[in-house]
This record gives structure tokens, sequence and C-alpha cells, in this order.
């Protein structure tokens, strides 16, 4: 019981169907996890282990974090990126004509004049996307490899749920994949010109 609503609270937070996922488990453990009725019945009431509650005290705490982590997240708009990158080593500070990504210009690859750059996001593998431009919702849903969108503004705010499957192109410039594959990844990335 306390694994199906961890498993159901999990799900509703990565948007994804709770009662499929739910399935999915039941599914997965078989014909191991059934009991006899008749020995439920029969069998003497105990009191619940210590391991129980301590694992049901874990259960909440674990559901506790994840709830507060994504108030934290839509109380900051969705501005919070998740760290991307394998290790912990750090970055180079941008230079003043650096791009809004920390990346060094290059030459002949930026567009002046309306404001705005181009994003394109290329899926890979299968990923359930989400895409916010300019504080609008663009784009939401699982998508299969191969598929390609382009998007135009000023911010864009792109939740994957398989980060490796999910490639950036800012105005032409491949920024690779989100993370690791399975990861769940935010990214904020300005896109106006300086």
């Amino acid at each position: 019981m306390y694994v199906r609503g961890f498993i159901r609270t999990y799900a509703r937070f990565l948007g994804v169907s709770g009662e499929q996922a739910v399935a999915y488990f039941n599914e997965s453990i078989g014909e191991h996890a059934k009991v006899d009725e008749q020995v439920l019945v029969s069998a003497p009431r105990r009191r619940p282990s210590v391991w129980l509650w301590v694992a049901a005290v874990a259960a909440l705490a674990l559901v506790a974090f994840v709830a507060y982590s994504y108030y934290q997240f839509q109380q900051n708009g969705g501005s919070q990126v998740a760290s991307t990158s394998p290790t912990d080593t750090p970055q180079p500070a941008a230079s003043a004509d650096a791009s809004p990504l920390g990346h060094a210009p290059v030459p002949g690859k930026h567009v002046r004049g309306n404001g705005k750059r181009t994003l394109e996001v290329r899926v890979t593998q299968a990923s359930w996307l989400l895409v916010k431009i300019d504080g609008t919702q663009a784009l939401e849903g699982i998508f299969p490899p191969g598929t390609t969108k382009e998007f135009h503004g000023k911010q864009a705010v792109i939740r994957a749920g398989n980060a490796g499957g999910v490639d950036l192109t800012v105005n032409g410039r491949a920024l690779g994949s989100m993370g690791r594959s399975g990861a769940v990844v935010d990214r904020t990335i300005g896109l106006v010109e300086e």
C-alpha cells in the first residue's frame, strides 16, 4: 500500500499517469505479491514491526521533500535550473561578450535586430517534454525519437523527463543533450541578444 501510494505521488509529480505507473508495478511483481486471503484471516494480529514504521517515515519524508521542491519550483516561476554537468567542476566566469548561455560567442552566429533568438528542441530518445516560451506553455507531451520543434521568444523554460534524449540548439549552435538518460532536468535559457 505504501509503495503504490508513493508510486502514484511520484508519477503525478513527473506529469505521468499514476494509475498506469501502479499497473506497471503490479505487472512487474506478478504472482510474488499475491497473498492468500485465508492466511490473512487466520493469522494472529501482530503489531507492525519497527522497520515498517521506519520505512513509512522515510517514504513520508521523501514525499514531503518532493512536494516542497515542486512548490519552490512553482514559486520561482520555473526558473530553478537543475545541474546537468556530470561533474561538479567549476565553470569559468562568462566574459562581457559571452552569450547568455555562458559559451564563447561564435562570429557570424548572432541574430541582430528583432531581439529574439531561435530555440530548436530535437528528440533522440522517447521523452516527456514541457516547453514554456516567455511564460506561456508552448509544448507538452511524450514525443518519439525524430521529433523536432522550433521556438522563438525571449526566454525558454524546458523540462525533460529523459534529458539524455533531448538535444538543444540555440541560434544554430548545438548545445548537446540536456543531461543523462532517464534524468528529469529543468533548464532556463535566455534567448534575448544583449
